[in-house]
């Protein structure tokens, strides 16, 4: 069994992992929504404070996320690259440049390379519970978008 990743019709923005639909703002730049987890932002509009019932902190200069609900993020030491959530640790290729895998999620990537196509879990994995999927959706959009901005 694999998380199917589901993109738009141009193939730029992902719309679903594993059929839970990803909602974007008007203009199709912002997250606004993941299934029936709805986000909500600071203000300004700029940075995500919570995803449904988990809320997301940030460093002190309020660009860096530090805390999703329960879970402390910690980066590299350069501060560039998530390398876990909580006791989730997130994997990278050999180039350090694309995610490999989130947690025991391997992520399998499109012929180019450019694009993750699917998730394939754990062995003996059958269910995946609504925080994994929440925190799968945290590390393939948020953070890539929150990095764009």
């Amino acid at each position: 069994m694999s998380l199917e990743l589901t993109y738009d019709r141009l193939g730029s923005r992902l719309r679903a992992i594993a059929g839970t639909t990803i909602g974007y703002d008007r203009f199709g730049g912002r997250p606004r929504s993941f299934g029936s987890h709805e986000l909500t932002f600071d203000r300004v509009g700029n940075r995500p404070r919570a995803i449904g019932p988990l809320g997301i902190d940030y460093d002190r200069l309020g660009n860096r996320p530090r805390r999703v609900g329960p879970y402390e993020l910690a980066y590299d030491r350069l501060g560039n690259r998530l390398r876990s959530i909580g006791d989730i640790p997130i994997g990278y290729d050999q180039m350090g440049g694309r995610v490999a895998s989130i947690g025991g999620f391997a992520v399998v990537y499109d012929r180019l390379g450019s694009r993750p196509r699917r998730l394939l879990p754990p062995e003996g994995t059958i269910d995946v519970d609504d925080t994994s999927m929440v925190l799968l959706f945290f590390v393939l959009v948020v953070i890539p978008w929150l990095d764009d901005d």
